[in-house]
């Protein structure tokens, strides 16, 4: 039976996420990788103003490059900060999300959890080029760690490292033994066989026989039951996992994640929290932002657009007008706000996008036992529990006190369920979840702190979601300039839910605004 494309994205997403189907739609030729350029708009903007609807990176990267054109800028943000999704949570901070309930976070000094945005792929070079700019330091983030875990609920735990060369070398030695029995003999010639053979043994850490056995070699890749020591220690050798293991539990599922584009080495988080960037932007266009300002109505006519908005700090009625408009607020909140003079198409257009569903929770314990028990520095553990993975704290290093790591983090159905329950049970169910890995953690853990992104008010989802259809037939609408009025954000970027997308989709409203500016 035929496939349509988009079902075929669908397995894709469901066989390896969201990196895998933008891949995927890569190497279709429906999605391409970051393509900034730094603005050059010269001069030309004095006597002009634009309002900038949303104070995210979206919102900030306009207003910035705007500004050194000489245009006015005005940005009405809803927040009592700027970043928008940007957003990291410390010890102190307090936040209440839709249905009343409110999180203050506990952490010990200088931790924190970045419940959005939490990585900085070495491709954003949008990202790269403001980090140069505003001295954002940068450290690495160890996506792929061998020593970190695979996990199932069968029971199944094993490292990382030491699954993908069984997987290796599973796969090395079924294909050595389909060469040597001659059943790809129409494929290749005797020489390419020989040159095969002699490369799937060293890939496959294959013996003599090319088998994938048990042994001190194996080992010296894989890891030992017990590691060597000095003189006449050589090392224990480890048993490898059966092929028939790793498929029955689905242990290679997980071990792709690396080899998708995004997360090709090296991948960087900012020092101190995902919000250094937002920081960097709010210092340069703190003086244009009017905070607590939520937006009530939006009106285009033929001389610019006007918002009124709701002062949340007075409680009054005010309203802000420019010529031009970029608004970057979230199709999911934007698409609630009534608006007049936007085209038919575009009104539509808006509301036809969702907001995927997803949910983050950091957990503070007492002490780093990742570390200390386990050998594990930074990186990744993923499982098929519905927490989804835990993510180890990729800095301070063998530092002594506590330590946070991101407990669970999930998209879809699991995401709705634990949006659903109130924080204490969240976390109850996380830690539960954590302790079926680490069990050190039933002991260790000290507090946590939760966000369901469909209970965030100012965002009501996590990122836009699109399929090849709404893709092809209302992704160019959103992107478009209409009239004055043009759309930003993630959303108006093939790079959905990152910073990178954010920026891209800024700059480029920029140019457009610009250009459509000086030919009037």
């Amino acid at each position: 039976m035929g496939v349509s494309r988009r079902d075929f994205l669908g397995m894709v997403g469901l066989a390896g996420g969201s990196a895998a189907v933008f891949q995927m739609m890569t190497v279709m030729g429906l999605a391409a990788p970051s393509t900034y350029k730094q603005p050059q708009l010269g001069t030309g903007g004095k006597g002009k103003k634009v309002l900038i609807l949303g104070g995210g990176l979206a919102g900030m990267v306009s207003a910035y490059e705007l500004n050194k054109a000489g245009y006015e800028v005005e940005i009405l943000e809803f927040n009592d900060r700027a970043g928008g999704r940007v957003w990291t949570i410390r010890g102190g901070d307090k936040y209440t999300e839709l249905g009343g309930f409110e999180q203050t976070c506990q952490f010990d000094k200088g931790l924190y959890i970045n419940p959005g945005p939490w990585r900085i792929p070495h491709v954003h070079q949008a990202y790269q080029h403001y980090a140069r700019e505003f001295g954002v330091k940068l450290e690495v983030f160890p996506m792929i760690n061998h020593n970190a875990y695979v996990h199932r609920k069968s029971g199944v735990k094993e490292r990382q490292g030491k699954l993908m060369i069984d997987m290796q070398g599973h796969v090395s030695e079924l294909l050595a033994k389909a060469l040597s029995q001659n059943a790809l003999q129409g494929e290749m010639t005797g020489e390419d066989k020989t040159k095969v053979l002699e490369a799937l043994k060293g890939w496959g850490f294959l013996d003599k026989d090319y088998r994938y056995s048990k042994s001190l070699a194996t080992s010296s890749y894989r890891g030992y039951d017990r590691d060597p020591g000095a003189r006449l220690e050589p090392g224990t050798p480890s048993t490898p996992l059966s092929l028939d293991t790793i498929v029955k539990n689905d242990l290679w599922a997980d071990l792709n994640t690396g080899l998708a584009y995004e997360f090709h080495s090296t991948i960087f988080e900012p020092v101190g929290g995902i919000d250094a960037m937002a920081r960097a932007f709010e210092a340069r266009t703190r003086q244009f932002i009017k905070y607590r300002s939520k937006v009530t109505d939006i009106k285009q006519d033929e001389g610019g657009v006007t918002a009124t908005y709701e002062d949340l700090t007075t409680g009054t009625t005010k309203t802000a007008r420019g010529d031009y408009c970029i608004c970057t607020i979230p199709l999911s909140i934007l698409s609630q706000i009534p608006s007049t003079g936007l085209s038919p198409k575009l009104t539509d257009a808006i509301k036809k996008v969702p907001y995927g569903p997803s949910f983050k929770a950091g957990m503070q314990y007492k002490r780093r036992f990742w570390e200390q028990d386990e050998a594990i520095y930074g990186g990744v553990t993923y499982t098929d529990q519905s927490m989804g993975l835990m993510s180890y704290p990729a800095n301070n290093y063998n530092s002594n006190g506590k330590g946070v790591v991101l407990g669970a983090y999930m998209f879809g159905p699991d995401a709705v369920k634990f949006t659903g329950m109130n924080p204490k049970d969240r976390l109850q169910e996380v830690l539960k979840q954590n302790i079926a890995i680490h069990p050190q953690a039933e002991k260790e853990f000290d507090n946590g702190i939760s966000v369901g992104w469909h209970r965030v008010p100012f965002t009501l989802g996590c990122y836009g979601l699109y399929n090849e259809e709404t893709r092809k037939d209302i992704y160019p609408t959103l992107c478009a300039l209409d009239k004055r009025f043009i759309l930003a954000g993630e959303h108006t970027s093939y790079w959905n839910a990152w910073q990178e997308g954010a920026l891209l989709a800024g700059t480029s409203a920029v140019e457009i605004i610009h250009e459509a500016a000086s030919k009037a």
